[in-house]
């Protein structure tokens, strides 16, 4: 997905009331998960048809609803949001996607974008807001909340710092760049381990190699390099010397 100042909007859609849009929840924690469901379907456009409270379980039932849009925490067990937005692209690809989250980082919304979410909102957002979002995004557009719609405008207007560039990719094996896109697809060390068949320890050494070679300072640099030079498609169109 193409990121651009154009994604960031906050403008009220209105709908025929008459049409209904279908929701999937992907939340894990029970609670917040029933509290979401009771507060959208006060909406009479509105209509829940599936709650879920992981990556894994989601995926059938996605792909059996077809939901017009799909609303999902980042923070989930075993694989990550960041995952499971580009799996509802290939098992409903007509499903919009929104990320209710708690991470306000600039890297994290990028990251959503960059995997295919249509709107952001931050669960610390009044309903009205979300409520909005729902819309917005339901009707074809896309929607930032407030909070996070700042840090990324700033972001464009403060871009004048020495990053990375695709140059500095040769320098990294192919073991090291199919762990620095799982690092921007927000997999742990853990996880990046048991994908790849090795220790933890393996890909802390691997992360640390990446952030010498590519002059990054922490686990968010090197997830805003790939974002920034399109690492993170399970394609990747840069090629790199084996290892």
């Amino acid at each position: 997905m193409q990121l651009g100042l154009d994604i960031i909007t906050n403008t009220p859609v209105s709908r025929p009331p008459t049409t209904r849009i279908r929701i999937v929840l992907v939340e894990d924690h029970a609670i917040l998960r029933e509290g979401l469901k009771a507060l959208i379907e006060l909406e009479t456009d509105f209509e829940i048809v599936g709650e879920f409270g992981s990556e894994e379980a989601s995926l059938g039932g996605i792909s059996e609803l077809q939901p017009d849009l799909v609303l999902t925490d980042l923070a989930l067990p075993g694989r990550s949001g960041i995952e499971l937005l580009a799996e509802i692209q290939r098992l409903s690809p007509k499903s919009r996607k929104i990320v209710l989250t708690a991470h306000e980082s600039e890297v994290y919304v990028r990251a959503a974008l960059n995997a295919g979410a249509d709107g952001y909102v931050l669960k610390d957002a009044n309903s009205a807001e979300l409520m909005t979002a729902i819309r917005t995004v339901s009707f074809g557009q896309q929607f930032l909340c407030k909070a996070v719609a700042g840090k990324i405008l700033s972001g464009y207007l403060s871009n004048d710092r020495r990053k990375p560039t695709m140059l500095d990719c040769h320098a990294i094996t192919g073991r090291e760049r199919e762990v620095l896109t799982r690092i921007a697809m927000g997999a742990s060390n853990k996880i990046i381990a048991r994908d790849l068949g090795l220790s933890p320890k393996t890909i802390e050494k691997h992360r640390s190699n990446l952030m010498r070679k590519l002059n990054l300072r922490n686990a968010a640099a090197i997830t805003m390099f790939a974002i920034r030079n399109g690492l993170t498609s399970s394609e990747p169109s840069l090629s790199v010397s084996t290892g």
